[in-house]
């Protein structure tokens, strides 16, 4: 019999493995609803869809490993991270899905009461925060809607010989900036930026990339660290928030 991996687990959802499958149960059905039609949408390889009975889905494991993990060197090629940004743009050239991703003003808002909680509470140097926050301003101007996976970290983007052969974890997916992907894709690589810019092609603004590393940030230190996770290790968002000083 496989033995059950715990991939990721707090209060809100949780991801096992077993042997080649991986069962994701999450406490909010509406999530997995969006994640399953989003995946099915989708123009770029997805995990296959086992079955689902709530608030259980299983999915196929994707052949390959993650392009990298935040925090840790990424051992795949320039081809490769080329390849992932060749992949996000197909995604970001498909029709856009029909429900909204989070508006411009709902990210402002975010933004702002994140910022106020680092500051009230000590968790981060107010001139690291404040500077940060200006760095973040130029992420903050109207956008033409693209469909965007909206959490595309490093660690949901599967290759193998320098090929893509799939797209984790949906559930944040809907209309959004293109450059908020290719933020949180480079997020903590940004020795990478180039070759993901190279495979992605034209239209690509490296300042508002820059401003959501710092945005993107800032306004997850607060659930990292409520969830049981340290945004203080070594390349992380903390240094993350640092480097953009």
């Amino acid at each position: 019999m496989d033995e059950v991996e715990v991939v990721v687990a707090h209060h809100e959802r949780a991801t096992l493995r077993v042997g080649e499958t991986f069962l994701k149960i999450d406490a909010d059905q509406t999530r997995t609803d969006l994640e399953v039609e989003a995946m099915t949408l989708a123009p770029i390889p997805v995990p296959e869809v086992l079955w689902r009975k709530p608030p259980v889905l299983a999915l196929a494991a994707l052949p390959g490993t993650a392009l990298g993990r935040l925090g840790q060197p990424s051992s795949s090629s320039a081809v490769g991270w080329a390849a992932a940004g060749a992949t996000v743009r197909m995604l970001h050239d498909a029709p856009v899905p029909p429900w909204p991703g989070a508006s411009l003003e709902e990210k402002t808002s975010s933004l702002d009461s994140e910022c106020a909680w680092l500051l009230a509470n000590d968790v981060l140097p107010a001139d690291l925060v404040t500077r940060n926050r200006q760095v973040a301003e130029a992420a903050l101007r109207p956008w033409t809607p693209v469909f965007m996976h909206g959490d595309l970290q490093v660690a949901h983007v599967f290759v193998d010989r320098d090929e893509v052969t799939g797209v984790l974890d949906w559930s944040e997916a809907g209309r959004g900036d293109a450059m908020y992907d290719l933020a949180s894709l480079t997020l903590g690589h940004p020795e990478h930026l180039g070759d993901v810019v190279a495979g992605y092609g034209a239209d690509v603004d490296l300042e508002v990339i820059r401003a959501w590393w710092s945005l993107r940030s800032l306004t997850a230190i607060r659930w990292l660290v409520e969830h049981g996770f340290d945004p203080s290790s070594p390349g992380c968002e903390v240094d993350v928030l640092r480097s953009q000083l």
